[in-house]
């Protein structure tokens, strides 16, 4: 399979493994992004040194077998096998973290070859288990042994929290020591299709839309989707039949990844709830939480990890934020497969016309724009110019009027643009009472802008607008192939 986009992502690795400097290499992302399969790619038959943390669910299964052995006995004999496998002819597995990275340092002294060496540590935070001082005897080889020119180490994890918290912003013995920070996004709408058509999957791009509406860009649930089934198939084969593949994924998400999974999975829970966000003090009575280092670490977490965003709203004149969910795969999931005790095995493919399904896909499409602002900005023809994004939601004042905008982009060259999302398998036609709704919500929306400020218009459709009387009420058309470019 070939590697698929992350051209900045490796080159800061090839950079790091070429660099004159000792370095220390944090890749975070979500469960499922591809951490682990980009860095084996890109340093193939390079590594010096690999191991994998054992995950809980497997100290869980080892400790029924070896119902003698300690976690951190079974998290170091684990180790053991990892040095053993990359040559190390030591004949006893290491007592303590401390004794471990002594033996890999001695390996690396071994197989010292005069070009950089380079040692990964996957999922690090499950090594770090309760009274194991794993930390401490990895922050003294890092400041020991592995403070020398011609030493990579990279370290990767789905555990944001852990990584956040004690490794990016620790100011104990790591302090200052990681030298680059890389964090890994889902792929585009262009890397879904890369993707898909690398697994042979044959599908138009308005199909493509429609598997990113439901998995997002998490190239793990993207090869699910076989090339032999509909996108209604597909997506009913991996949800809602016996034994679906991802009908358990949405608690995983969390259970793996976060401190305190119960917090983080009941903000998004809440925020699934609405269109434009909660803003903290809404979010904090939603889930029934103080405002505190709780919530605070909670939304830390999940905005590292890119399941929600933050943004201040034009309305509130930045003020107060607001936090919005924009992941599709929680949204697909907490829509339509959460709480629900009996399935029907074709739930989408018999109710893909319900009122239900298509509210949801007009809200799918608007985050597939949420996610894709760069390749709207190149549309639009203002890539090069910094830009906000936001909601705006203005209540009906004392005529009556009122407006809810899902996307609204304020150029710092004055310009404001109004931008209004139709997921159609046609091109929209623009009728009378679309243009009068558009002039009353830009009436509205000039009531907030600043006067030096101009308000624009544009439609961002799956094949853009039909020829008519009305045609001319958008300014600009941003279609599903501009979304589809690099």
């Amino acid at each position: 399979m070939a590697l698929i986009g992350r051209e900045e992502e490796i080159w800061q690795l090839e950079d790091a493994a070429n660099s004159d400097r000792p370095e220390l290499v944090v890749v975070y992302g979500r469960r499922r992004v591809g951490k682990t399969y980009l860095v084996n790619r890109v340093f193939q038959n390079r590594l010096d040194f690999a191991h994998t943390g054992l995950s809980p669910l497997e100290v869980k299964n080892l400790k029924e077998e070896n119902k003698d052995k300690t976690i951190l006995e079974l998290q170091l004999l684990h180790f053991y096998h990892s040095l053993i496998e990359f040559g190390y002819k030591g004949k006893s597995a290491p007592k303590n973290w401390l004794e471990a990275f002594l033996f890999l340092s001695l390996l690396l002294l071994e197989k010292k070859s005069g070009r950089k060496q380079i040692v990964f540590i996957d999922e690090l935070p499950w090594l770090d288990t309760p009274k194991s001082f794993f930390l401490t005897a990895f922050e003294s080889f890092c400041n020991g042994y592995a403070n020398r020119e011609n030493l990579l180490i990279i370290t990767a994890g789905s555990a944001i929290s852990y990584l956040l918290r004690k490794v990016l912003s620790d100011h104990g013995g790591l302090y200052d020591r990681v030298t680059r920070e890389i964090p890994l996004s889902p792929f585009s709408l262009r890397e879904c299709e890369l993707l898909l058509k690398d697994n042979r999957v044959d599908y138009s791009r308005y199909d493509i839309a429609r598997v990113y509406m439901v998995f997002g860009g998490i190239p793990y649930y993207l090869n699910y989707i076989a090339r032999n089934s509909s996108f209604s198939q597909n997506v009913d084969n991996l949800f809602f039949s016996k034994k679906a593949p991802l009908a358990a994924e949405f608690e995983k998400l969390f259970s793996s990844s976060f401190d305190n999974a119960k917090v983080t999975s009941s903000i998004v829970k809440a925020l699934a709830s609405t269109r434009i966000g909660l803003t903290r003090s809404a979010l904090c009575k939603a889930i029934s939480l103080p405002d505190g280092e709780v919530l605070n670490e909670g939304l830390k977490a999940l905005l590292a990890s890119g399941y929600i965003i933050k943004y201040a709203p034009l309305q509130e004149g930045g003020r107060e934020h607001y936090y919005k969910l924009v992941d599709p795969f929680c949204l697909f999931y907490l829509h339509f497969v959460e709480g629900k005790t009996s399935m029907d095995e074709h739930f989408y493919a018999d109710n893909e016309n319900d009122n239900s399904l298509q509210a949801w896909k007009g809200f799918a499409f608007e985050n597939i724009c949420y996610n894709h602002l760069e390749t709207i900005k190149s549309a639009l023809g203002i890539r090069g110019v910094a830009t906000s994004r936001f909601s705006f939601l203005s209540k009906a004042n004392a005529s009556g009027e009122g407006a809810q905008i899902d996307l609204v982009l304020e150029r710092k060259d004055n310009i404001v643009t109004l931008c209004e999302m139709k997921f159609y398998s046609e091109p929209y036609a623009v009728s009378e009472s679309d243009e009068l709704d558009l002039a009353r919500k830009k009436n509205v929306l000039s009531t907030f802008i600043k006067k030096k400020q101009t308000i624009g218009t544009a439609l961002i459709s799956t094949y853009g607008i039909k020829s008519g009387k009305h045609q001319w009420a958008y300014q600009n058309i941003v279609t599903l192939d501009d979304l589809f470019q690099k």
